[in-house]
């Protein structure tokens, strides 16, 4: 995809382009997204949970990294701080919840070696190792995937940036609540704080 610079002006949407030592992250991709009585169920997960299962094949078939993140609270919440406050859903990852909310949706599943992150904030690098662990595999290039466009996958692919890393997120592999909503922080991330790239563009580069 090539970079435009649409209503955000001329100064925006360069291209960071890849290194030479990409990991896909899986972001948030439970079962409390993709289930029908899940608190965060998307309308149709299955297109962007089948593009993640693609991404994670082609980096293991090429031996690349993946990444995994899920969202656990302690009993009471005291871990979320203000997040679980503005967005009470959240209460179903605690750990007393029930439901099993925060299992990684089928078919995907982390093989023995590959980290699963922790997290209780939106971003995948807040708080958490996940900065160091791909820098001591030598990662340069974050694969970005998973669920939602407009909240965890955004705020990753941002500290992805922040944090000296190349952020891809594949269009095909993220999801949201509205087409309208993912399509616009698609476009917002392309012009300020990522690649946004297709899915076959992706896979031909892992592999």
């Amino acid at each position: 995809m090539t970079g435009v610079s649409g209503p955000h002006g001329a100064g925006f949407s360069g291209r960071i382009g890849w290194g030479a030592r990409p990991a896909v992250l899986v972001i948030d991709m439970v079962r409390a997204y993709t289930e029908p009585a899940g608190p965060f169920k998307l309308p149709e997960p299955g297109p962007a949970l089948a593009a993640c299962a693609e991404l994670v094949d082609a980096a293991r078939a090429a031996e690349h990294p993946v990444v995994w993140t899920v969202v656990r609270y302690i009993s009471g919440l005291t871990d979320g701080g203000l997040f679980v406050r503005k967005v009470p859903a959240l209460a179903a990852f605690a750990e007393d919840a029930g439901g099993d909310w925060g299992e990684i949706a089928l078919p995907l599943k982390p093989q023995p070696g590959e980290p699963v992150v922790v997290k209780q904030y939106a971003s995948a690098f807040f708080g958490t190792s996940l900065a160091s662990t791909l820098a001591a595999a030598g990662v340069d290039t974050v694969v970005a995937c998973g669920v939602s466009t407009s909240g965890c996958v955004r705020a990753s692919a941002t500290d992805a940036l922040q944090h000296g890393f190349r952020p891809q997120v594949v269009r095909q592999a993220c999801a949201d609540r509205t087409p309208e909503v993912h399509a616009a922080n698609l476009a917002d991330l392309d012009a300020k704080y990522a690649d946004v790239v297709d899915l076959d563009d992706a896979l031909a580069r892992l592999r």
